[in-house]
């Protein structure tokens, strides 16, 4: 289904703010966060107006004695309860939360879904917070109010009017809180489906595939204490800076007690430099930065797997002449098929590895010496590993490194998976997963008195192309901003558009609210940061870190308006509507949320005891059997993989283009056009490119280009008028911002492996442009 030329004109508009002056491209070479950080963050506060609440909420964010968690990365509270356990983007996502702007049914009147469809995505999300329930006017093309009684009701009889259960579908982002994503799924699941699409299925889908398969836990098994103890940290695929900034502490802290710390990845970020710590006020004061790394590599896209063979084809090598250098006393207690990973590993020549890897024999070499060197050791990655054909296989071979010398089940050793949104990693803990386990639905259906639907659902790829066909009919997203964090651009607005009833539970207003359905509400909810009253009083939410820590969160702020309900109320509401005699006391329910976590703890694994042991000093780590070397696999052991090493380098005169974020956005929320970290001001329509790459094409720096994807089944996606930036990055390679970049990645370019869009892997030509 093609879009019209006035939809493709419309879809390629800018997703930025207007910008601030010409394009500028200068190396960076500071320290991650320090002066640069506090500088970005006190103008984001003047912009903002929150001189006042933004301060407040610093002093409050990631702290157990009533704070609310930062509903930013995932990363661990500090252990020592640290007073400022914070950072720039932090700061920045609370802070845009907070903002004074309202869009209240004024700003509705006055400006069509058309006109607000022109609008760039900053512009949108700029003019604040939403303040009441509003319902799409065909006949008027504007959001007009509507009462929350009549709201639910609409959403409810268009659930039940439905000819099967599995024509609705229901999307979470990672905000989410564990006890509102709790009744998400249980609502979804009482009225008979398992479609539950999340943004895990493009991003950390892969990770949960391989752990699951090879350990039987489909979470990383490290805590924080062990990266404050490991003798060698590996990171692969990660802007640690940006996506995870809290880790800088943890590698400053590592590289001062004298660890090693080696960077894997195309680009050398700003994480793997060098850094100055705020919190650390005499380092501030002295301008004195901390290393970040010891050793860098630069695999080209992809070649992560080729590269992780290559080291442990060096332990191995390494055994002939020290027998220690491989753990076979932890290989024969905890393992299954060594030895056939053994012979693969002899099997793949090292030029094969450099091939595909694009990193020489020596420097793999070193990297290895640190890996057998080092007693305990961390491998810790994120998307750009995962968003590949192969991420699976490449987060498989990570866990055969680490088997190879046992780093699994003891202190300072593991897995170690960095989740990219504050609960992301909990939302799939309590339920929601489009393929849930048959334990877990016994006891659901249990304890909750019903009987769930067994049938796999829908993950977000499936959900996208089922609109298409007119077999999702009603598409509700709690959080998040679906249309654009999509793949296929285009093509995920028409699908959306073919919905029946689209609703959209958010704070501020974005593109999913203009890319609609036939029918389409907008139903605002309370911020993390925010008081959330009800009948029993203030109310707690839940969530989980990226390594299993449970804490509870409680807002601070007075809410943006007194028509806003809570995520646990919203769902509630919506359920009661759509399941008028359901025997779930939903509304019992919303009026104290310890009820629902005493459900919680009869259902869900590692939750017994819940409400006691959540309001513990830093809550309580949910237990996994692999750290304990318990292995839930079919063989009861650890698992070695032999997937062969794919082909990763590119077609003559194509690149593999890799998205990412820039520093100053969070997913698809963007605060301005400039990526400091990448020397990069008021740009976002650009393309980072090897300078050879460029010079074989006759492409100067900021000359306009386009970009041409070519898709499995032979279609192609094209953006125009980009302007190339050249880059430290492997020849062969390019990169580039999403959202804007989305367009290339086509609906059908998905993992075989995890269903995951291959966004950090497009094959692509740049040319000048015509």
């Amino acid at each position: 289904m093609d879009a019209s030329d006035d939809k493709k004109e419309q879809l390629e508009a800018p997703v930025g703010p207007a910008p601030g002056g010409p394009p500028e491209s200068h190396p960076y070479h500071h320290p991650a966060a320090g002066w640069g950080a506090a500088k970005s963050v006190t103008k984001f506060l003047a912009r903002e107006g929150t001189y006042v609440d933004g301060p407040r909420a610093v002093l409050r964010m990631n702290h157990e004695d009533g704070g609310f968690d930062c509903p930013g990365c995932a990363w661990p509270d500090d252990l020592k309860g640290l007073r400022l356990d914070i950072c720039e983007n932090g700061i920045k996502h609370v802070t845009w939360e907070m903002t004074r702007k309202r869009v209240g049914r004024e700003f509705f009147a006055a400006h069509s879904v058309s006109e607000l469809s022109r609008w760039s995505d900053f512009a949108l999300e700029d003019q604040g917070r939403l303040t009441e329930p509003m319902v799409y006017d065909a006949a008027t093309d504007h959001y007009v109010p509507i009462s929350w009684k009549d709201a639910f009701e609409l959403a409810g009889r268009t659930l039940r009017e439905l000819d099967d259960p599995n024509q609705a579908s229901f999307y979470t982002s990672g905000r989410l809180g564990n006890e509102a994503t709790f009744l998400y799924q249980l609502m979804a699941r009482e009225l008979g489906t398992n479609n539950m699409p999340d943004c895990s299925n493009m991003c950390h889908e892969a990770s949960g595939r391989a752990l699951y398969t090879a350990l039987g836990t489909s979470k990383g098994t490290v805590d924080l204490k062990d990266w404050e103890t490991t003798d060698a940290l590996f990171i692969l695929g990660v802007n640690a800076a940006s996506n995870a900034p809290r880790m800088l502490t943890a590698l400053a802290e590592a590289y001062k007690r004298g660890a090693q710390i080696v960077h894997i990845n195309p680009l050398v970020e700003a994480a793997a430099t060098r850094t100055i710590i705020p919190h650390d006020f005499a380092d501030m004061a002295l301008f004195h930065s901390t290393r970040t790394s010891t050793l860098n590599l630069q695999p080209r896209i992809g070649g992560d797997m080729a590269l992780l063979r290559g080291l442990a084809k060096a332990v191995l090598e390494q055994e002939k002449t020290d027998p220690k250098a491989v753990d076979h006393e932890f290989i024969k207690r905890y393992t299954a098929g060594f030895e056939d990973y053994r012979a693969l590993c002899e099997a793949t020549t090292w030029e094969e590895i450099e091939r595909q890897s694009e990193v020489p024999r020596a420097d793999i070499l070193k990297a290895a010496r640190v890996y057998g060197d080092a007693d305990r050791s961390i491998v810790s990655w994120c998307l750009g590993v995962t968003q590949h054909e192969h991420g699976v296989d490449t987060v498989r071979e990570i866990v055969n490194l680490l088997l190879l010398r046992g780093n699994l089940g003891r202190e300072g050793a593991g897995p170690s998976p960095v989740r990219g949104h504050s609960n992301v990693q909990g939302n799939r803990t309590c339920g929601i997963n489009h393929r849930p386990d048959e334990s877990f639905l016994d006891r659901l259906g249990e304890v909750c008195g019903f009987e769930p639907p067994r049938a796999r659902g829908m993950d977000t790829v499936a959900t996208i192309e089922a609109m298409h066909r007119g077999e999702v009919k009603v598409f509700v997203a709690m959080g998040g901003n679906f249309a654009m964090a999509a793949p296929d651009t285009p093509y995920t607005f028409e699908g959306l558009r073919a919905c029946e009833l689209t609703v959209q539970v958010s704070t501020k207003l974005n593109r999913s609210h203009l890319v609609h359905g036939r029918q389409a509400l907008i139903l605002p909810c309370l911020g993390r940061t925010e008081k959330d009253h009800q009948r029993t009083g203030v109310q707690s939410t839940s969530v989980e870190d990226s390594m299993s820590m449970v804490h509870l969160s409680v807002g601070m702020k007075r809410p943006a308006s007194s028509h806003l309900l809570s995520e646990p109320a919203v769902i509630a509401g919506m359920a009661r509507a759509a399941l008028p005699d359901s025997a779930t006391p939903w509304e019992w329910y919303v009026e104290d949320y310890d009820r629902i976590r005493d459900t919680m703890a009869q259902v869900l694994d590692g939750f017994e005891d819940f409400n006691r042991r959540v309001r513990l000093p830093l809550g309580f780590r949910i237990r996994q059997p692999a750290r304990e070397l318990v292995f839930l696999t079919p063989s009861g052991r650890a698992e070695f993989s032999v997937a062969p090493l794919p082909d990763v380098i590119p077609a003559p005169g194509t690149l593999a283009l890799g998205t990412m974020r820039s520093h100053d956005q969070w997913n698809t929320t963007i605060y301005s056009d400039n990526d400091r970290y990448r020397g990069i001001r008021n740009l976002r329509t650009l393309v980072f490119m090897n300078t050879d790459d460029m010079r074989e094409r006759g492409i100067e720096q900021f000359d306009p280009v386009d970009i041409t994807s070519t898709a499995r089944d032979g279609s192609t996606r094209s953006l125009h008028g980009y302007l190339a930036v050249p880059y430290d990055i492997p020849r062969g390679c390019a990169a580039g911002y999403m959202p804007e970049m989305n367009v290339l990645c086509a609906i059908g370019d998905y993992s075989t492996q995890s269903d995951q869009p291959i966004m950090k892997h497009l094959k692509v030509t740049v040319d000048r442009a015509s």
